[in-house]
């Protein structure tokens, strides 16, 4: 997907009303959501050592589940790992993968396992450096799935641009924790808000669609919700998350609220009454508003306010 991932639609308003009518029909059990991973808000990160939650977590409200052979696998267990992840995706799990960075010794093995598997919707390569790393991720992996470069150094952040045009490249993610640790910085917003916004620019650049914030560690979930909102204030479409309860909770805040819903479909219905006329400067980036939030109002079934 390029360009702006959220706006554009090519079909006819009235048609993308009357989706939104049927989306919004009220139904007795709301089952959880098939979100496109180019809009996805919270991505679970679940430890590969774990094999006894993996449907449990594939059956969670995260957007997106990657199992993670990376950083929560002690370097003893990570075949096991690796082997326990591969055999549950070839059994119909469907989820994607965190694999270990191209400059480790476990990358190659664990492409090599994972090459092939229907299921798998993508991986997460962790410590990105550089485009020739994604390309070479997804030439293994046969150049069909998608690969999510996590940015975890400065020296990956100073190429995020040329990373997010790379061929596979499909999302940028924010390794925070392990970038804060290479260069020294807090986890202050506004120390972060550097890393983040040359995210949200090179994905831009790259014509991906919005990065992934890194994880809230704190249990809090008042400081989930707060660090969520900056999050968005940044221009970032998604999140990882740590466990399975943040995960509503991230959605919650990355989503338009019903009351920016109702404002967009108003606009909508105010534009084509006049013919589509664009009136004075204003009109064609509220137009562009007015359609994310109608097309992401349709995905997670967020209804206008009365």
């Amino acid at each position: 997907m390029t360009g702006d991932p959220y706006g554009g639609d090519s079909r006819a308003i009235d048609d993308l009303d009357d989706e939104f009518a049927r989306a919004m029909r009220p139904t007795r059990r709301t089952p959880k959501l098939d979100v496109d991973p180019s809009i996805a808000r919270s991505w679970l990160l679940v430890p590969g050592t774990r094999a006894d939650i993996f449907d449990e977590m594939a059956r969670s409200r995260a957007d997106a589940v990657v199992l993670d052979i990376e950083d929560a696998v002690d370097p003893s267990n990570k075949p096991a790992a690796r082997a326990d992840v591969a055999a549950w995706l070839r059994a119909g799990g469907k989820a994607w993968v965190r694999v270990n960075d191209a400059a480790s010794p476990f990358w190659g093995d664990d492409l090599a396992a994972l090459a092939g598997i229907p299921t798998l919707q993508g991986v997460m390569l962790a410590k990105t450096e550089t485009p020739a790393q994604v390309t070479s991720t997804a030439d293994r992996l046969g150049g069909g799935v998608p690969v999510v470069a996590l940015i975890e150094s400065a020296l990956g952040l100073e190429d995020a641009a040329h990373i997010a045009r790379a061929q596979g490249a499909f999302r940028l993610a924010f390794g925070s924790g392990d970038f804060r640790r290479d260069t020294g910085m807090s986890a202050d917003a506004e120390a972060m808000a550097y890393p983040r916004a040359r995210l949200v620019v090179a994905s831009r650049v790259g014509g991906l669609p919005g990065p992934i914030d890194g994880p809230t560690v704190s249990s809090s979930m008042p400081t989930l919700r707060e660090q969520s909102a900056i999050t968005v204030s940044m221009g970032m479409t998604g999140k990882l998350c740590l466990t399975s309860d943040q995960a509503p909770v991230i959605n919650e805040v990355i989503c338009p609220t019903p009351s920016e819903v109702t404002w967009a479909l108003d606009f909508l219905e105010d534009f084509e009454s006049r013919g589509r006329v664009i009136r004075d400067g204003s009109d064609l980036p509220r137009l562009g508003r007015a359609q994310k939030i109608e097309k992401l109002a349709l995905a997670f079934g967020v209804h206008p306010s009365s």
